[in-house]
């Protein structure tokens, strides 16, 4: 059986995961060292890693569709591999500047807005400028 490889999408949704599981030790390590187990106890640096957490939730799943559709509608490019590039750098920066790092969160999120813009944009004109060139895939069944 032959698989569709997404190096591009697969790349990305690894350093996502892996950025998701550093931003939930973040939030436990503030947890623990306030001793507050549920909600955020009004404590104001829980509040902004819980932000920056939940900020990463709301964002990434937008992005890694995008990334995937357009490389399965285009193929890998390069071009492709840097957008997402930015997008984890932008999804770095902005948890380090809601703990403080100067500049950082502005940063991070305004990569990952334009980030976000231009991969819909593409994804938006692909069917327009592909229109009466598309290749289907066809499913075979292959349990018989």
């Amino acid at each position: 059986m032959d698989a569709i490889i997404l190096p591009v999408a697969l790349a990305t949704a690894a350093a996502c995961a892996l950025i998701n599981l550093w931003l939930t030790i973040r939030v436990g390590q503030v947890r623990r060292a306030e001793g507050i187990s549920i909600g955020d106890g009004g404590n104001p640096r829980l509040i902004a890693r819980m932000r920056a957490q939940l900020n990463f939730a709301e964002f990434a799943p937008f992005a890694l569709i995008l990334i995937a559709l357009i490389e399965l509608a285009s193929g890998t490019e390069n071009w492709l591999w840097a957008v997402a590039g930015l997008f984890v750098l932008g999804r770095i920066l902005h948890p380090l500047g809601m703990d403080g790092m100067r500049h950082a969160r502005v940063i991070g999120i305004a990569i990952t807005l334009l980030v976000l813009l231009g991969l819909a944009f593409y994804a938006a004109a692909i069917p327009y400028f592909t229109f009466g060139a598309v290749e289907t895939i066809e499913v075979v069944d292959v349990t018989n």
